[in-house]
């Protein structure tokens, strides 16, 4: 049975940055750009005494690193999000697919922290009964 395509609206902005954030966050995550931020900082420690280790010169990385880590945080929580999104959504594929599974599984990351905490109790309640059945047969 072919599964019908599911057509996406194309926003700009988002779809815009998403590449970006994807590309730049495999790019950001390589061994390359390891080298390069060890290259900059071995740079910046070499030219030390040129600077005689001023503040100026201390002020360089700070406000270097400071600035970088602060787009990265944006990027980061970018690329968790898309990926959590994903991941969910094959989930809840895998739910729908399956015909003993409960869907009422679908979409429980929306659920409040109260409604996960009773899930979870559920569900150590069957793992103690499984526990227990296991150790009777043993």
């Amino acid at each position: 049975m072919k599964q019908p395509t599911v057509e996406v609206p194309d926003r700009f902005a988002h779809g815009q940055f998403g590449r970006f954030a994807t590309a730049a966050s495999g790019w950001l995550g390589s061994a390359w750009a390891f080298a390069g931020a060890g290259l900059v900082v071995a740079v910046w420690v070499a030219t030390g005494p040129l600077f005689h280790f001023s503040d100026h010169w201390a002020m360089v990385i700070s406000t270097g690193t400071s600035i970088a880590t602060f787009l990265m945080v944006f990027l980061i929580q970018n690329t968790q999000n898309r990926d959590a999104r994903a991941i969910h959504l094959k989930l809840n594929e895998l739910i729908r697919a399956m015909d003993t599974a409960r869907n009422q599984m679908i979409d429980i990351e929306k659920l409040s922290d109260l409604e996960l905490d009773g899930m979870q109790e559920t569900y150590e309640k069957i793992k103690t009964g499984w526990t227990e059945r296991q150790k009777r047969n043993l």
